[in-house]
């Protein structure tokens, strides 16, 4: 049993590694487009209207993508410290009480994420014009990599000897 929790966790890891390496990638284009923005406010003599709303996007995309971060990281809403005021196998149902219930929420997010991503193409972008489904799309994506962290952090929970246990092992 601990074999198969242990196979989740480093599942878990292996795809946090990649939105961490994502997420890196947005944050330099978002300090290189915000320092472009300056240069062309301050010094170049041209207008470049898009980098306030690109930076805006990668801001937002950024953040969401995070969140599928913490919890593989065990830094989401799961209130462990209640958790560990309980008995070993009290706390294993706990855990995958709260993991499901956080599950149902991001699956609600990804559904209707979906839909807005949908009505998104016929929405513009006020300065640049472009659909607006692109910048949406951050929102299903983010909840779909946080759906598939809460599964691994969810069967980890429920294989594992102790789920207090599980706080060390992510951080690791």
């Amino acid at each position: 049993m601990q074999r198969i929790a242990d196979t989740a966790i480093d599942v878990s890891r292996k795809v946090n590694w990649l939105v961490e390496r994502f997420c890196v990638a947005l944050m330099v284009l978002l300090v290189l487009d915000v320092w472009l923005g300056v240069a062309a406010r301050y010094v170049l003599p041209i207008q470049m209207t898009f980098t306030e709303e690109l930076a805006r996007y990668l801001m937002i995309w950024m953040a969401l993508l995070a969140v599928s971060s913490g919890i593989a990281h065990r830094e989401h809403i799961g209130v462990l410290v209640i958790i560990q005021k309980f008995p070993p196998r009290v706390r294993k149902w706990l855990a995958v009480l709260f993991d499901l219930i956080a599950l149902g929420f991001f699956l609600i997010i990804l559904f209707y994420g979906l839909g807005m991503v949908e009505r998104g193409f016929s929405r513009f972008t006020m300065i640049d014009g472009i659909p607006k489904a692109y910048p949406f799309m951050g929102v299903p994506l983010a909840a779909a990599f946080s759906c598939i962290q809460l599964t691994l952090v969810m069967i980890y929970d429920f294989y594992a000897e102790d789920v207090t246990v599980a706080v060390d092992r992510a951080e690791v």
